[in-house]
């Protein structure tokens, strides 16, 4: 099918739980396009970091950018068609600085932020941000519901701090267009409509900076 959006590379964000993963493999299915999607279960120090944040945070955090800078490597430079075809992907590179300025202490934070900023170079701005948002309390229930043993231990707090975290970031953001969707309880795999007007609010052209459409109900 043709492509719609007016962008070559979308990537899709949002907390634990808020669905973009489930977007975007219904966009790749539809469209046969490119889909990066993080292969965050491979983390072996994932539901040890869940049990005790503390002594697992830089090692899970460091894991978790390696992986993604391998994962990116791959996709978006070794194979040198990000600007031929259309590419979406689950999640951006700098999630892993958002998540590891909330489970890192300030010494480790430091260390790890000089890594990511040498690293972050070779990677292009996405055409699109897109970050789907959805309040904690719909995150907790979506978690519940698909049942990842590991995640059995994420808190409240914990999501809070990851929000605050890409908002703060989200501020800073210039150089291309973040687009902030908030879904409410919505339910896009279910009721198709809803995945019909997330695409139609994606096609539209956006102007570098933020933008925010809410679609909560």
């Amino acid at each position: 099918m043709k492509i719609d959006f007016p962008y070559r590379y979308i990537t899709v964000e949002g907390n634990i739980g808020a669905g973009k993963t489930s977007f975007t493999k219904m966009v790749t299915k539809e469209y046969e396009c490119r889909h990066i999607l993080e292969q965050f279960a491979e983390n072996p120090f994932l539901p040890l970091f869940y049990e005790n944040p503390k002594r697992y945070a830089f090692t899970v955090e460091l894991f978790f950018m390696t992986e993604r800078y391998k994962q990116l490597e791959d996709s978006l430079i070794a194979q040198q068609t990000l600007f031929s075809d259309f590419t979406i992907s689950d999640y951006a590179f700098v999630k892993t600085l958002i998540f590891a300025r909330k489970n890192l202490d300030e010494r480790e934070f430091k260390l790890f932020q000089q890594l990511f900023i040498t690293l972050e170079t070779n990677f292009p701005n996405p055409d699109l941000l897109v970050y789907l948002h959805r309040n904690v309390d719909i995150l907790l229930k979506n978690i519940k519901k698909r049942g990842r043993d590991f995640e059995k231990n994420i808190s409240r707090d914990y999501l809070y701090n990851i929000q605050d975290s890409y908002f703060e970031y989200f501020r800073n953001i210039t150089t291309f267009p973040v687009l902030i969707i908030d879904l409410g309880d919505i339910d896009f795999i279910g009721e198709l409509q809803y995945y019909d007007i997330l695409k139609d609010i994606i096609a539209k052209e956006y102007q570098p900076g933020v933008h925010r459409v809410n679609l909560s109900i």
